[in-house]
């Protein structure tokens, strides 16, 4: 999916090929490393290897194929849905993503909702990766692990309040059903 992180860049001239290479840079570099980069380009000019966006794939069928979605985070239930629904005979999908670096809105992750929507389907199989999986500089892995201890430590602190609060409304609903207010259950000195 062609979904900035964050920033916008606005539009862009030229053809579509113009548009979308700055998306389709990552895919290049590693179409580059694992084949030799003068042979990357005669197959994608013989629809061997064809790199097309998400928008464009809606009506097809993918035959006889090995289909790569990746930065799939970015996908919203829809997309996935569309994507997944493209599978053709002879064709293997693969799916990957870190629902860690979501960019839409509210977290609406088309990736996230399918690992519940489709685990128990015979033939679907999800792999899990950790910072352990990391293929970058070991750096990398350290950074994954220290934003993860955050996020949770940010997740339990939410919780914490979300309870305080809930507990909060519970006391002052049952207080006002009895005609009260919520300092009378307050100890006496503790009341201002």
């Amino acid at each position: 999916p062609a979904v900035e992180a964050g920033e916008r860049l606005g539009f862009l001239p030229g053809t579509l090929t113009d548009k979308i290479d700055p998306y389709l840079r990552p895919l290049y570099d590693a179409l580059n490393e694992m084949m030799d980069p003068e042979i990357v380009p005669k197959l994608m000019a013989s629809g061997t290897i064809e790199v097309a966006p998400l928008a464009y794939m809606r009506g097809r069928t993918l035959n006889d194929s090995f289909v790569v979605l990746d930065e799939a985070q970015n996908t919203t239930p829809e997309q996935m849905k569309m994507f997944l629904t493209r599978l053709g005979f002879g064709t293997r999908m693969v799916v990957t993503g870190d629902i860690t670096q979501i960019d839409l809105p509210q977290g609406a992750s088309g990736l996230r909702l399918v690992t519940r929507v489709l685990s128990n389907i015979d033939d679907i199989h999800f792999s899990y990766l950790t910072s352990d999986d990391v293929v970058r500089h070991t750096l990398v892995g350290r950074i994954v692990d220290a934003y993860t201890e955050y996020d949770e430590r940010r997740l339990a602190s939410r919780r914490e309040r979300d309870e305080a609060s809930e507990f909060a409304g519970r006391v002052e609903r049952r207080t006002a059903a009895r005609g009260g207010s919520p300092r009378d259950h307050l100890p006496k000195r503790g009341r201002t």
